[in-house]
């Protein structure tokens, strides 16, 4: 179990929980934002709006990604050795698809962006983006999918070869796709299908990480009204490859001694990480991360009577993974608000957001 659970007495003040339900909000926009790898600009454009809109003065990456120091006027690329600063990053690109080719038939074959099984994407409607700039829609479906007509449909393993994307356009041949200027290599994205539901919780796809920069946002508006007072210079880092592997391999400011990644808790069967928490991962895919900075973070949850949980991610890599891969000379640590059915049509929680808030803020305080 949580270290502490839900039902616990103790765990995050009322502010946070008025601060989650301000970011579910943000979060539901973010998420309606198209942005699988390497299409972000929409979600880019967004977020350089929000900042800016705040009275910071936000820069982007050659790559796209935004970076923003959290100090009200302070110029783009402002950071200098030696300044300790701490960078805290959230990827805003997501899973996705591509045209792999057009068949004979007009149906398209699709190859994948970001690692997801193809079940979690039959019958998903989708959204196909042409280089000159025109949206079509369609379904992604197993290929003969009617139980009226065949009896493979369970036994059939669902790959890019049994799957494929049906226009909802009346096309019959290659050539009539071609004429709608679809090509291979034209981005697709998923239906991100995003809700509040019952008792606190918000469904979607793409809370991996749309979560983490909505409640970036919100830091930043706390900051912006004088109501978080920050120790030390802090900048917010938004990458936009993160899920095929490079997000924040390169492009950060000058002075950065501590990074944070705030993405997912996952939450699975031998995790103690559930949606009401706050995650904090000891160690992924790519090794364990920094003692000293992770000790302070279980602290503070301790410290805060927060509902977290500190587990190890056997099939996870993040944005520090991708940082440390470049050979960055900084700490690193990584938190997340529990998010389940990762990678598929996912699920968080209120409490979850309130106790990841708290643990922001008491480390960008401590």
């Amino acid at each position: 179990m949580p270290t502490q659970n839900k039902d616990c007495p103790k765990g995050p003040a009322q502010k946070y929980y008025d601060l989650a339900d301000q970011a579910m909000e943000e979060i539901l926009k973010i998420c309606a934002i198209p942005s699988p790898s390497g299409y972000t600009q929409q979600v880019e454009a967004y977020l350089m709006d929000r900042l800016q809109g705040l009275g910071f003065k936000p820069w982007q990456r050659h790559k796209g990604g935004v970076l923003c120091e959290l100090t009200l006027g302070a110029q783009p690329r402002s950071g200098q050795p030696g300044d300790d600063a701490l960078l805290l990053s959230a990827h805003i690109d997501t899973l996705g698809l591509m045209v792999r080719t057009i068949k004979a038939d007009g149906r398209l074959r699709l190859t994948t962006i970001g690692g997801f099984p193809y079940n979690y994407v039959e019958q998903e409607n989708v959204q196909v983006f042409t280089r000159e700039g025109k949206t079509y829609e369609g379904t992604v479906r197993l290929i003969n999918p009617a139980v009226h007509a065949s009896r493979k449909t369970n036994e059939t393993v669902r790959d890019d070869s049994s799957m494929e994307l049906v226009l909802d356009e009346q096309v019959k041949s290659r050539e009539d796709v071609e004429k709608l200027g679809i090509s291979a290599g034209d981005y697709i994205a998923l239906d991100p299908r995003p809700r509040l539901s019952g008792d606190g919780f918000l469904k979607s796809r793409h809370l991996d990480d749309k979560a983490s920069s909505a409640l970036f946002l919100r830091l930043a508006e706390e900051v912006a009204a004088g109501r978080l007072k920050l120790r030390r210079k802090t900048y917010l880092f938004f990458t936009n490859y993160e899920e095929v592997g490079h997000g924040a391999a390169g492009g950060f400011p000058v002075g950065v001694s501590d990074m944070l990644a705030v993405d997912m808790g996952v939450v699975g069967e031998d995790l103690d990480t559930d949606e009401y928490t706050v995650s904090i991962c000891a160690k992924d895919s790519s090794g364990p991360y920094n003692y000293s900075m992770t000790t302070v973070l279980i602290q503070l949850a301790k410290q805060e009577k927060l509902h977290y949980a500190v587990d190890i991610y056997p099939f996870y890599g993040s944005d520090c993974s991708a940082a440390l891969g470049t050979g960055l000379d900084v700490r690193h640590a990584l938190i997340g608000t529990g998010v389940a059915a990762s990678h598929g049509y996912e699920r968080i929680h209120r409490e979850g957001i309130a106790n990841t808030l708290a643990l922001l803020e008491a480390y960008l305080r401590a």
